[in-house]
């Protein structure tokens, strides 16, 4: 005689398998803990993340524990506290840690716990420096301002010889013609 698994189970499977794929396949990963918050507000941070194209898992926090220590992140499932839920993303971690930081200071109940940015665990103060940095298209173009610099400065230089030189040229043209 099969058994047939209860509704429990299997949900807590599906979560579990959602929570190990989750941080597996997206590159920066975010625990949070949530207290007193009410559901329109984690409907507006839902929101807010979602133009970050981050996604909000909210799972049981011993099947979060179980499927984070399966994963290999028992330094992430060590900060699982309360009411949890996990930020998913494959976007700008500086975007993502952004939105958290800040809803966490407009929210007391709201905690940022730490995460995980390309298998690196991240403490709660790390992921505030994170959102302390500028995004990476600012960065981007920094860098490419700056190593654009010196070619710009080059290219200056020249023409300013070459125009040097027409003045020169310009003056001996008149003072012969005269």
């Amino acid at each position: 005689m099969t058994t047939i698994p209860k509704v429990g189970t299997l949900y807590r499977q599906r979560m579990a398998s959602s929570v190990q794929e989750g941080v597996s396949k997206k590159s920066s990963t975010f625990v949070v803990s949530y207290r007193g918050i009410s559901s329109a507000k984690m409907n507006i941070l839902r929101k807010d993340l979602k133009r970050k194209k981050a996604q909000v898992l909210v799972s049981k926090t011993s099947v979060a524990r179980i499927a984070l220590k399966q994963a290999k992140f028992e330094d992430l499932a060590a900060r699982i506290e309360g009411q949890m839920a996990l930020i998913l993303s494959n976007a700008d971690a500086s975007e993502v840690s952004k939105v958290l930081v800040k809803f966490a200071r407009d929210y007391e109940g709201f905690i940022v716990r730490g995460g995980v940015l390309d298998g690196a665990f991240l403490t709660e103060e790390q992921v505030k420096t994170l959102s302390d940095l500028p995004s990476r298209e600012v960065l981007l173009a920094k860098l490419l301002g700056t190593m654009n610099a010196p070619l710009t400065r080059f290219a200056g230089a020249l023409n300013a010889k070459t125009r040097e030189m027409i003045s020169i040229l310009k003056q001996k043209s008149e003072k012969g013609g005269s």
